[in-house]
């Protein structure tokens, strides 16, 4: 399956930004956007088509990850999933004594934010744990930072600009030990590589739908049923009184498509990606013999995700000379001043010239050798050009 406007266009390179949706996932939407537009809460005909759909789209996104689709709590974003889980978390432990957060400095905003406004707010004690050269949280620096005060660790499974994957299942059950909660951020990994909650250990879990091929505006929380979370959005009684709001069905629906069609793919998708990632990456090698410089875990990383650092290079200014490239030269969502290196490299150690220098390269479902070769000539072209 092929999309025309990504054939027609630049070499598309950022799939940890966003995915295109699906025409699979945009097929099953298109009749939740016309015939059946009703309010899932309302009992006549049209209300009970629309809540069939969200219970259907539900147990999609529950099979997805190994839970049950009662645990399944939706939202309007990753980042309102991540404030509800470490929000709530920690609001209702404060009057057990349990005040406070351990997290690591790499996380996404929504998290670093969160728990910023909880310190300010609430007097909540945050620790940030640092990440080694690899960017990932060493075990041992948890275990020597969780107390019996801890109310929620909360360590994202991958991290988006480098893809180095954390070691979540002992990490959980280090947080366990002293009677604290896990949640990981999923979001860069759901879709990529097999997710179960059970292996993982986790007691909350965020996925965001339009990073493996659902609409923007549909994400969710695995958020187990014996939990009763303080809400971020207060108001009618959805999604189990923890999210209120009228669902947006179609984009519920397509989350829920866009799930059973990862796990459908789960079984071959992830080894193809990491053969083109490891293809792009030869092909910079060739061409730029001893300037190129891998930033993450070599290996424990997504299959999809190339970070690399070009000696000599401001990589912002590179892929303004590229056009026919589009990606990244940090995270969508850290996104500032281009000539501002990454946060999340410069927390790894990597010095400021080389976070500069640093291109983030995200494969995804329609991406193909083609593309590596394009993006490669591009690359040189523009390189040529700035040396010219």
């Amino acid at each position: 399956m092929s999309l025309k406007h990504l054939q027609d266009g630049p070499v598309y390179l950022d799939y940890n930004a966003t995915t295109p949706v699906g025409p699979d996932v945009l097929d099953a939407m298109l009749p939740y956007l016309t015939t059946h537009f009703g309010n899932p809460s309302s009992t006549h005909a049209y209300g009970r088509a629309a809540a069939a759909a969200v219970s259907t789209a539900r147990e999609q996104v529950a099979s997805l990850i190994g839970a049950a689709a009662a645990d399944i709590v939706f939202t309007s974003s990753g980042s309102e999933a991540n404030t509800l889980a470490v929000r709530g978390a920690l609001l209702p432990a404060l009057a057990a004594g349990r005040n406070h957060l351990v997290t690591q400095i790499t996380e996404h905003p929504s998290i670093l934010r969160t728990a910023e406004a909880l310190k300010r707010r609430h007097n909540v004690w945050v620790t940030y744990l640092p990440v080694d050269n690899h960017g990932h949280t060493d075990p041992a620096a948890l275990r020597a930072a969780v107390t019996d005060r801890t109310a929620l660790v909360s360590i994202q499974h991958a991290n988006g600009e480098t893809g180095t994957l954390h070691p979540i299942a002992d990490l959980a059950a280090i947080a366990h030990e002293q009677g604290a909660l896990f949640h990981s951020d999923a979001s860069q990994s759901i879709g990529k590589i097999p997710v179960d909650i059970s292996a993982l250990g986790v007691d909350l879990l965020t996925l965001t739908g339009h990073k493996f091929h659902a609409p923007k505006g549909a994400a969710a929380l695995y958020l187990p049923n014996r939990f009763n979370f303080e809400p971020v959005i207060h108001g009618g009684g959805q999604e189990r009184r923890q999210r209120a709001g009228t669902e947006n069905v179609p984009a519920l629906v397509g989350l829920g498509a866009a799930s059973t069609a990862a796990a459908r793919l789960l079984p071959t998708e992830p080894r193809r990606q990491a053969h083109l990632r490891d293809t792009l990456h030869t092909l910079l090698d060739q061409t730029f013999p001893g300037r190129i410089r891998v930033n993450g875990h070599p290996i424990q990383r997504l299959p999809n995700t190339l970070n690399v650092s070009i000696d000599g290079l401001i990589a912002a200014d590179l892929l303004q000379k590229a056009p026919g490239i589009a990606a990244s030269t940090a995270a969508a969502c850290n996104a500032g001043s281009r000539h501002h290196p990454s946060e999340v490299l410069l927390a790894m150690g990597v010095s400021e010239q080389h976070a500069l220098g640093a291109c983030r390269f995200s494969l995804g479902r329609w991406s193909d050798a083609p593309d590596a070769e394009r993006a490669v000539g591009a690359i040189a072209q523009a390189l040529g050009e700035a040396q010219a």
